[in-house]
């Protein structure tokens, strides 16, 4: 009894150990952004690297909050992850409400469809986007990026909301046709106010691809006037002939703290949509 007293003991003691490595593994590198964005250039290069700066440097903050580009680049990229955020809840409630209560011809392939698109790496869309897109004349917009990061969410949004749908009863749906109510009023109504936490889940889903999307950044938009944050900072901050390290990483944390703050109080709300979805009554 005492042996296995101590083993359990010892169990709980390696896991807390290993889960702390892998704790410290993960933040390091946010720790070394910001260690480097207080820092100066000099400073930086000096090996070995200094683990802890010797005297605070703020002039790279100072400057991307004078810096006009910088707030350019933030407001894009808050347009941007907003609208994608709207354009996929909109549209994942409308298609998961369709595969959930409705069986046509070719609702399994589309389903089909949708889990088999999570497979492809988003560089494989590029592509066939760009040429999408340049036929319609919407490069150079923040609206093409919109829709690129809406592309992206779409297949695990809707397969999330349709899972949602699946686990509410289909007699709150009967009992509000009895009573006179249409489908739109039933869907607005009384499916959706019971499928928050799912919406939570992908808006916070689509904001975060939205908000650190770079390849369509940089691919679809060639304008410095419309560009978002994650490729306006390395094309304006990390040159061919000189790198200014801690402007990019002053700049890269001021970008990253507020998000990383929203998503700390949200992360729950996320977890519990994605844990909820996942339960059938």
């Amino acid at each position: 009894m005492e042996f296995a007293k101590n083993w359990v003991f010892k169990k709980e003691g390696i896991t807390y150990a290993l889960l702390i490595i892998l704790l410290v593994l993960f933040m390091f590198p946010v720790y070394w952004i910001v260690v480097t964005s207080l820092q100066n250039n000099s400073e930086l290069m000096q090996l070995p690297p200094k683990w802890l700066p010797a005297q605070l440097f703020w002039g790279s903050y100072q400057e991307i909050i004078k810096s006009s580009v910088f707030l350019t680049f933030y407001k894009n990229t808050l347009i941007v992850a907003t609208g994608a955020t709207l354009m996929c809840i909109i549209v994942s409630i409308f298609a998961g409400y369709a595969l959930s209560r409705f069986r046509f011809k070719g609702s399994g392939l589309i389903t089909l469809i949708f889990l088999s698109a999570q497979m492809f790496p988003t560089v494989t869309l590029v592509i066939g986007l760009y040429t999408e897109y340049q036929a319609l004349g919407i490069l150079n917009t923040l609206f093409v990026l919109m829709l690129a990061a809406t592309t992206t969410a779409l297949p695990f949004s809707i397969m999330l909301m349709r899972t949602f749908f699946n686990g509410i009863s289909r007699e709150l749906e009967e009992a509000a046709e009895i009573d006179g109510a249409s489908r739109f009023k039933t869907l607005f109504t009384i499916i959706v106010p019971l499928s928050k936490p799912g919406i939570v889940a992908i808006a916070i889903y689509t904001f975060l691809i939205a908000w650190d999307d770079f390849l369509f950044g940089l691919t679809l938009v060639s304008d410095i006037n419309k560009r978002t944050l994650s490729p306006g900072l390395s094309l304006t901050y990390l040159g061919e002939h000189s790198y200014n390290w801690s402007g990019a990483t002053a700049a890269a944390a001021a970008a990253t703290f507020p998000l990383l703050i929203v998503f700390m109080f949200l992360q729950r709300y996320m977890v519990e949509g994605l844990t909820a979805g996942g339960v059938k009554e």
